[in-house]
């Protein structure tokens, strides 16, 4: 059998009620920290505009924090939301993390705004760019690419950093895009399953290999809970749960603390959509998250897993991480 794909992180830089913006930074240093001593791959960082709950917003800005205060792991972006950005100005601050920090820096690119319709006119952008995202994408890629003859307008830093890019889906387009343009791509499995096992196919089967990427490369987003024991794992899940159940009601908050009984606070029918959204989540003990994970990325073929961990409690939090890589790399915590 072949050994376990890699995993990754995917910090959304959580708020937890009771803290603030300033708090949620230094755990994810003190996270990244952690990470660069275990196996982890990479630490990605996603743009999120107007949430109280989510203290990324300007992701190249941390990316920089990251990757000044690790050494190994490769950090980046997952993702910058293209639309909401000139290519011209990603390609300067991605060449600029290149330059910083050679050899470690990805940029995941994605084609939803981030953030809601008000928010996207308050960054000034027009919702009709999105329709243009691939040939951001192209002109993004050029940019940190060779300088061209007669190019007349370049990315200083930037221009022949050539920093891998990702696309970022959940749903076709993203797979048709990734493949088209031979790419690595990244499903976001972890709060939009629905689509995953057509999209991964999809890429698959109509990927043409590029200067970049000869063969496809799927990674699969994922929300892992890991607990000394099954019932405080399954407490601790109990704030993403809620943090669900809010965005269903149209509420965005701080990521609120555990409680004893899920059942009590969602409905019938906001607990089948908000287990819809989170049902690539794999909570409990080590050995039993180990096992349900592998199954999981067998069955899609995941090239690696990016692992999603909302807990309240920062200590928790990296408990979790760290029970996780003890069990990939077959041994005890």
């Amino acid at each position: 059998m072949s050994p376990p794909p890699p995993l990754s992180i995917l910090d959304l830089a959580p708020v937890p009620l009771g803290f603030t913006p300033a708090d949620a930074l230094r755990n994810t240093l003190d996270l990244a920290q952690h990470a660069d001593r275990l196996g982890y791959v990479r630490y990605w960082l996603a743009e999120h505009h107007n949430m109280v709950g989510i203290a990324s917003a300007a992701t190249s800005v941390v990316i920089a924090h990251v990757a000044a205060g690790t050494r190994r792991i490769r950090v980046g972006a997952g993702g910058i939301m293209l639309p909401n950005h000139s290519p011209l100005v990603i390609a300067e601050q991605f060449g600029t993390l290149a330059s910083l920090h050679p050899g470690r820096i990805d940029l995941g690119l994605g084609r939803a705004p981030g953030t809601d319709q008000m928010t996207l006119r308050a960054l000034r952008r027009d919702p009709a760019t999105a329709e243009r995202f691939p040939d951001d994408v192209l002109e993004l890629q050029a940019l940190l690419g060779p300088l061209q003859p007669g190019q007349r307008v370049q990315a200083v830093p930037g221009t022949g950093t050539e920093v891998p890019l990702w696309i970022l889906g959940s749903s076709l387009f993203g797979a048709q895009l990734a493949a088209m343009l031979g790419l690595p791509y990244a499903f976001a499995s972890h709060f939009a399953p629905d689509a995953l096992e057509p999209a991964l196919a999809l890429y698959r089967d109509t990927f043409r290999p590029s200067a970049q990427q000869r063969t496809p490369r799927a990674m699969v987003g994922v929300n892992v809970v890991c607990a000394d024991t099954a019932a405080e794992a399954r407490r601790l899940f109990t704030s993403l749960q809620q943090a669900f159940t809010n965005m269903v009601r149209g509420t965005r908050r701080e990521l609120p603390p555990p409680i004893d009984d899920i059942e009590g606070y969602w409905t019938p029918m906001e607990k089948a959509h908000a287990s819809g959204m989170l049902a690539c989540s794999f909570v409990g003990t080590p050995d039993a998250v180990r096992r349900d994970l592998e199954a999981f990325a067998r069955r899609v073929g995941a090239d690696e897993l990016m692992v999603a961990t909302a807990v309240h409690d920062h200590a928790a939090r990296v408990r979790s991480y760290e029970l996780l890589d003890a069990a990939w790399a077959g041994g005890g915590a």
